[in-house]
């Protein structure tokens, strides 16, 4: 195994070779469990129905859009809680970060709480002829609410790390903010910014507490894949297992994509 693996430091004691190989078989005997067992004879019926793919579609469209929010919103985040300190720093983090303790279920009672037609801003926007639960925008909303804290803090961790060694100098050098921001902290920081991006879209490609609580279920407009996939277990479990392969098919390829450019640009090679 030694061989296989090869450990880049020799500091690395052999003997976590075992609870590693552990943890690792118990990740993969399950998937591979749900692979042996798929109907491979009816596989591209079962995942090619009106109702498997738009729930498809609808989970790349939505976790898409999601993940882009992450990164619009995330991303002044984690750079703000990286270069501040102070008790108000603290409690932001706490907020940002409380996600990802929260049951996604509790945290789509929030969102309907929030913005539900009798919710606090829902109420206003309802006079406004704006209706935001139950509806595709509700799914985008939900999937934002539970992914944004992993890209935060995979983002502010690379910052931490990078220190502001760099951005130091360009000050002195007279670069304005938004240029050191621009063209240092970001560089600095790019993968895990790109790690961040690969969590949180595939936190979102999965989310199903809060989605079913806040957005419905929906055929066609909130019924993401999980969703299609739970219904699915209840009335056909071969079709359950084999949309289920697929979003885990579809989760690897885009872990596995997105995490050779990121090693590309840690080597330095374009």
């Amino acid at each position: 195994m030694t061989r296989i693996l090869r450990p880049t430091s020799p500091t690395i004691p052999r003997w976590l070779l075992i609870p590693a190989a552990i943890g690792a078989l118990l990740v993969a005997v399950p998937i591979g469990a749900m692979a042996l067992t798929v109907d491979w004879a009816n596989f591209w019926p079962l995942i090619t129905s009106e109702a498997s793919t738009d729930a498809l579609w609808l989970s790349l469209r939505t976790a898409t859009a999601s993940t882009v929010l992450c990164l619009l919103f995330g991303i002044p985040l984690a750079v703000v809680l990286a270069r501040t300190i102070g008790i108000a720093a603290t409690l932001l983090r706490s907020l940002v970060l409380l996600p990802l303790v929260l049951p996604p279920v509790v945290g789509g009672i929030a969102l309907l709480q929030a913005f539900g037609r009798r919710g606090v801003l829902g109420h206003t926007l309802d006079v406004l002829g704006i209706e935001i639960a139950f509806s595709t925008t509700a799914v985008v909303i939900a999937q934002t609410f539970v992914a944004m804290p992993f890209l935060v803090l995979s983002l502010e961790g690379a910052l931490r790390a990078a220190g502001t060694r760099y951005e130091d100098v360009a000050a002195t050098l007279g670069a304005a903010p938004t240029t050191i921001f621009r063209r240092v902290t970001i560089p600095l920081a790019l993968p895990g910014l790109i790690s961040g991006t690969i969590l949180a879209f595939a936190r979102c490609l999965g989310e199903f507490g809060a989605t079913i609580t806040f957005a419905g279920s929906l055929q066609g407009t909130t019924r993401t894949l999980p969703l299609e996939i739970y219904l699915q277990r209840e009335g056909d479990p071969r079709a359950a297992v084999a949309l289920s392969l697929v979003l885990v098919a579809v989760a690897v390829l885009v872990i596995g994509l997105t995490r050779a450019r990121r090693d590309s640009l840690a080597a330095g090679t374009p």
